[in-house]
């Protein structure tokens, strides 16, 4: 064969590699973005750059396959709802006392599914593979909940932290439900 047609050969080649690199790239931002949803667009803006951001959460997604997730019994899941009623009915009398305790029950439960209770960045990164609905949420409520401590806060923000804390609260005990198996 003449030489050229080697020439041609290893360009085609290039290119093919080139073009397999760059679908794979796309599928793995096209995975990221639709499993992270909102998460990843925060992600993004936060590092400022979409590969620093997909690296940051390909490394979530690989903690999370580690982490050995349990399901709650109907009885947990029972005894979570019973503490969570309690305590939106404190929130009358001690909004502060009440949220304080909500953020101990998110928390209780998260370390009852296997959640590791590391810093709260590092809690909200786990927590977001599998909830990336509502992690925002879970930011959220710990936002508000600081900025009460630091003084800046109001009964309005206490109230909602609580709705913030409640949706992923839902989400916890929900996707924890152990199935029970059918004899």
């Amino acid at each position: 064969m003449d030489a050229w047609i080697w020439i041609l050969l290893a360009v085609l080649v290039v290119g093919l590699a080139v073009a397999v690199v760059a679908a794979s790239r796309n599928r793995r931002s096209t995975r990221l973005r639709e499993g992270f949803g909102p998460e990843y667009e925060r992600v993004v803006d936060e590092t400022g750059d979409r590969r620093e951001a997909e690296k940051e959460l390909a490394e979530r997604q690989e903690r999370r396959e580690k982490l050995e997730i349990r399901p709650l019994s109907e009885a947990t899941r029972a005894r979570y709802t019973e503490e969570w009623q309690q305590v939106q009915e404190r929130f009358v009398d001690d909004p502060v006392g009440a949220v304080r305790s909500a953020d101990e029950l998110v928390s209780g439960v998260m370390e009852e599914r296997g959640y590791p209770m590391d810093d709260f960045e590092q809690r909200a990164a786990d927590v977001s593979v599998d909830h990336p609905d509502v992690v925002e949420n879970y930011r959220e409520g710990h936002r508000l909940v600081e900025e009460h401590r630091a003084g800046r806060g109001s009964t309005e923000d206490l109230r909602q932290a609580m709705v913030h804390y409640r949706a992923l609260f839902e989400q916890l005990l929900e996707d924890g439900r152990m199935r029970e198996e059918v004899s």
